[in-house]
Formats: C-alpha cells, sequence, structure tokens
C-alpha cells in the first residue's frame, strides 16, 4: 500500500519543539520532539507497557516519562527508567525509532528499516540556496482523500481549465496536446503551449510583454512527492530548445505528499522562482493564491475519493490519465519489489 523505505515530510520543522507532538503517518501512531540541543526525534507513540501513547506522557530533558507508570525512554527508543522495578528495566522495553532530519524548512522522516535511512536519497530542490531566487512561506492542508488520488491531480496539466479558471488556467490547457515520460525517479507530463495570454496567476508576474509560450512541467517524484514546473517566455522563444534569457520567468511549486491512512493525506508545498528573491509582497501574493488554488483541488478531490470508494458503476479513464497510470504501477512495483524483500 505504501512505499515504506523512503523519506517523507512530517511537517514543517518550526511545528516540532521542546514538547511532545503526535502525527499518524502511513498508519502509524508516531511522537516527535526534540532534544535540549535541537535535534529532532521520533518514537512509535505507544509504551510497550499497555500501550498509552507516549505523547500523553512527560518531556524530560532527552526523555519521553510515560503518563501511566513512568517507563521512560531515550530518543533512540531504549527503555531508560522502570521506576517500578528499580534496576529491573525489561529487557522488551523498547520502541521503534524512526530516522529524522531537517532540510528546506521541513522535518523528513524515514519510514522504512532505521539501517537503511540515507539523507542522500532525500529529495533534492535544486537553486534552494540561489539568493537570486524568491522562495514562498508555503503551507500545509490535511485532505480526506487517498494520497494517489493528489499524485494524480498533480500529473494533470488539463485540470486547470476547469478547477483552476481564475489562477493557473489560461487558452491551451484544455486541449494542447501532452507529452509522457516516465524517468528514474518517476513520471513527467508536459507540454508547450504557444503565443497565448499568460495565466492570471503568471500575468503580473512575468518580466515582458504581450503573449508568452508557456511550459507546463508536471512532475511525480516516489514515493509521492511533485513538482510543478512553469516556464513563461516572451511569443517565440519558447519550446524544447528554448535558451536561457532574462525574461524567462521560472516558478517551481514544490507538493510533498505524506500519507496518513488510506483516507486522508498531508500536503504541503512551497513555491520557488527565479525572480525578485527580495520581494516579500510578491511571496505573499504568489502564496496566497497558491493556497486558495490548493483549496479548489482538496474540494474536488475529496468528493472524487468518496465517489471512487462507493462507486456503483465502472469508472473509465481518459487519455489524460496516462501519466498518473505509469506513475501508479512503476509505484506498485516498487512496493512490491520492498515487500518480498521484507
Amino acid at each position: 500500500m505504501f512505499l515504506r523505505n523512503a523519506w517523507y515530510v512530517a511537517g514543517w520543522s518550526k511545528d516540532f519543539g521542546r514538547n511532545l507532538v503526535n502525527r499518524n503517518l502511513l498508519g502509524d501512531s508516531i511522537v516527535f520532539f526534540r532534544t535540549e540541543n535541537g535535534a529532532p526525534a521520533a518514537l512509535e507513540d505507544a509504551c510497550p507497557h499497555r500501550k498509552l501513547p507516549l505523547s500523553k506522557g512527560i518531556l524530560k530533558g532527552d526523555r519521553v516519562e510515560c503518563g501511566y507508570h513512568g517507563l521512560t525512554f531515550d530518543s533512540k527508543g531504549a527503555c531508560v527508567a522502570a521506576p517500578t522495578q528499580r534496576n529491573r528495566i525489561p529487557s522488551r522495553a523498547k520502541v521503534r525509532r524512526y530516522p529524522v532530519t531537517d532540510r528546506y524548512r521541513l522535518l523528513w522522516i524515514w519510514m522504512g528499516s532505521p539501517d537503511e535511512a540515507d539523507q542522500n536519497k532525500i529529495f533534492p530542490v535544486e537553486n534552494y540556496r540561489d539568493p537570486n531566487w524568491g522562495l514562498t512561506e508555503g503551507g500545509s492542508l490535511d485532505i480526506d482523500c487517498n494520497y494517489l488520488w493528489v499524485a494524480d491531480n498533480l500529473l494533470d496539466p488539463s485540470h486547470v481549465a476547469w478547477v483552476h479558471q481564475g489562477s493557473f488556467a489560461g487558452a491551451g490547457t484544455d486541449d494542447s496536446p501532452l507529452s509522457v515520460e516516465p524517468t528514474e525517479r518517476g513520471v513527467i507530463v508536459s507540454r508547450w503551449i504557444y503565443g497565448q495570454p499568460c495565466s492570471p496567476y503568471y500575468a503580473s508576474l512575468v518580466k515582458f510583454s504581450g503573449n508568452c509560450d508557456r511550459l507546463q512541467h508536471y512532475e511525480m517524484c516516489f514515493p509521492a512527492i511533485g513538482l510543478n514546473k512553469s516556464v513563461y517566455t516572451p511569443a517565440g522563444a519558447g519550446g524544447p530548445d528554448m535558451t536561457s534569457a532574462p525574461e524567462n520567468y521560472v516558478n517551481i511549486s514544490y507538493h510533498f505528499l505524506t500519507p496518513v491512512d488510506e483516507d486522508h493525506t498531508l500536503y504541503f508545498w512551497f513555491q520557488h522562482r527565479n525572480t525578485d528573491p527580495n520581494d516579500q509582497e510578491i511571496s505573499n501574493r504568489m502564496n496566497e493564491g497558491a493556497r486558495q488554488a490548493f483549496e479548489e483541488d482538496r474540494d474536488v478531490l475529496v468528493s472524487v475519493h468518496e465517489g471512487m470508494k462507493n462507486s456503483k458503476t465502472p469508472h473509465l479513464d481518459l487519455g489524460l490519465d496516462a501519466g498518473a497510470k505509469l506513475f501508479r504501477l512503476h509505484l506498485n512495483r516498487l512496493i512490491e519489489k520492498e515487500r518480498k524483500q521484507d
């Protein structure tokens, strides 16, 4: 059901501190906290005695004390104190540890075998440290649907023509031909749209006037990370052989999906643009526009989830679903391979 040997986003780094925070991820209940030196920690949120959530306990220094009988665990999950039977800590008194780390203002968690956790496998955000690129604050949503419906949506450039008419839509987004390309890390669905007005969201952001050539680059990467790249050039300057030019506008939306369970998804995002690195007004405006658009997506996807889960008649696929179907196929193969190795 889920690819476990992978890095997922547990939340924004700023939301985890010197307190016990519970999150349910991939069907696991997990307690998060930071040690006194600021390092993140994540443990199974269940004391091994009677399974009271450790998040109902107390954080003492770098240790978590269960609120039932005081069994105490360090940040690696080892029991270091059993007050009701001093000097006799039960050998099986331990909880699972999840590797966690901070990157890109996000807290990442490895949901599989701790021995296989490799921070070099965290999804790379290109140009993140480049001072010439502007960054939005980002945001998060709880979506009452399976994460794969969100992934399908992030591989579907066509839906913007109907769902996002006041923001990302524009001439050509309804019927221009799509290209589907499998990659080592997932699937790309893309197309160039030539000689049309800019979409409403980008009209005031591009650095040229008149019609544009526009790239819609929709990419999903394993296990569940979306990268939407929007490129705008003056009309006649775009296309697969486009050359770099000062007036070319590039914005990349990063989407991090973390399944809670079969019916719920945590969704985190931010935008990264190649202009106006210090213009907070633009960042705020872009962030709000993206939030409104993703709320539109949520409204549709919750209903899609309910409709597909409770369908009474067969559904059908359209040509535009080719990328989503390919992503699911390759993801299922990775999940099956992982299961066989276990």
